[in-house]
């Protein structure tokens, strides 16, 4: 026998769940990526492509709690939440690891953000080999956020419910 918990769609426990976003916190976002968006902007190639693939991330992102708080397009803005990752992801992860890579010569002519010895804290730091490390995480840690977004996408789009399995 079913409880009353169990009753209801997959949207209907999702809209339950979430707290509607006042007028503040709207014109707050909107302003937010747009200053962030014009502070970002500069001439590198692999800078502009990490900015306008999270703008418009970021813009499906916003627009979908703005649009169903308003009850304006709820539908398609849910499919394009749910389905527009699938290109602007990868191209975003390519854009952040090309940024970084952009900045590697850089770093290590000016020892940006390093700490060497000796000091007061006697530590070392070298943000350049840190910088390299995250490259390096992203190989499997990407897979792992990226597959999470496919179920998500198909628990969202098809009400499709996974159950893990204990060793």
């Amino acid at each position: 026998m079913a409880s009353s918990e169990d009753e209801g769609s997959v949207e209907e426990k999702e809209n339950s769940r979430k707290k509607p976003i006042g007028a503040v916190a709207t014109v707050w976002l909107t302003f937010y990526n747009i200053a962030m968006t014009a502070g970002y902007i500069q001439n590198e190639e692999s800078v502009l492509l990490f900015l306008v693939v999270w703008t418009v991330t970021e813009i499906t992102r916003y627009s979908y709690y703005t649009f169903n708080l308003l009850n304006i397009l709820p539908y398609f803005i849910k499919w394009a939440r749910y389905n527009l990752f699938i290109v602007l992801y990868p191209l975003g992860v390519a854009g952040e690891l090309l940024t970084i890579y952009a900045a590697l010569p850089y770093v290590r002519k000016t020892g940006m953000y390093s700490l060497r010895l000796p000091n007061k804290y006697n530590v070392s730091f070298d943000y350049y080999y840190f910088l390299i490390a995250v490259m390096c995480f992203y190989v499997p840690l990407f897979p792992q956020l990226y597959f999470h977004m496919l179920r998500q996408r198909r628990k969202i789009l098809h009400g499709e419910v996974f159950v893990e399995k204990d060793d």
